[in-house]
């Protein structure tokens, strides 16, 4: 049987791959319980950078609805139906706990749950033909993955009431405008970006990376004296590296 997700380590890269390609890479429990295992073996090999992409001609189009539909139209599957639901929060959990740096290369259909889950993501880059759509509240289903947090705090308010309560579909450039992705590229050239985008990532300092993310992410709801006082602890601590001292050397150097 072939792997429905794919992990693979090269160097300080980590891949993660959705691989169901025929039937467009749709999520039921399985998937999920693979998302999960992966992103935490992936934390546990120091991936300094993780790249999220897809096999096939789309990125994910979510959640199962036919295996959805089984599990909530069977009370004897009833356990499993709440196991899936709250898998999808856990996998936001690994993902937000992943100390390295993760991109989500996304193409084709991009669906409810399976856009939500990237919203954690560090950095999102998307193929010209890519689609988004939050279709739950049309199906009387809701969100997922923190989306309700994270989406407004990346598009604004206004914009992910329009998206989440009309679940209009918007193309890779309107992502682009309203910055929900950070840059459109040719569907051929995905792959391209993607590893030049990581490599370039992983030759920053692994430290300060870290910190950038972790600070990003956990900051905004702190007071500012509360973050004024973890920066400086982050900046003596970043100040005291090796790798610091090498790389202000090299500088010095190549422009003495």
């Amino acid at each position: 049987m072939e792997d429905i997700v794919l992990y693979e380590k090269e160097g300080d890269i980590g891949k993660i791959t959705l691989n169901k390609p025929e039937q467009r890479n749709p999520i039921d429990l399985l998937v999920l319980k693979k998302l999960i295992e992966y992103f935490e073996l992936s934390a546990k090999n120091d991936d300094v950078c993780v790249i999220y992409s897809a096999h096939g001609k789309h990125f994910t189009v979510g959640a199962d609805l036919k295996y959805g539909y089984d599990l909530l139209s069977n009370e004897e599957r009833l356990a499993e139906a709440v196991e899936f639901l709250e898998s999808w929060q856990i996998l936001t959990r690994k993902m937000l706990a992943h100390p390295g740096i993760i991109i989500a290369g996304l193409h084709g259909w991009v669906i409810g749950g399976g856009f939500e889950h990237t919203l954690v993501c560090d950095l999102r880059i998307a193929a010209s033909d890519t689609r988004i759509m939050l279709p739950e509240v049309g199906f009387g289903l809701f969100f997922s993955n923190a989306s309700t947090k994270l989406l407004p705090r990346i598009i604004g308010e206004a914009r992910a009431k329009e998206l989440m309560i009309l679940g209009n579909e918007i193309s890779a450039d309107e992502a682009l405008r309203i910055g929900l992705v950070n840059q459109v590229c040719k569907p051929e050239g995905l792959k391209r970006i993607l590893k030049k985008t990581a490599n370039m990532i992983i030759s920053r300092d692994h430290l300060a990376l870290k910190y950038t993310k972790s600070f990003i992410n956990e900051n905004q709801d702190l007071s500012f004296e509360s973050v004024l006082a973890r920066e400086s602890i982050a900046m003596i601590t970043t100040s005291q590296s090796e790798e610091l001292n090498r790389r202000l050397e090299r500088f010095v150097k190549e422009r003495s």
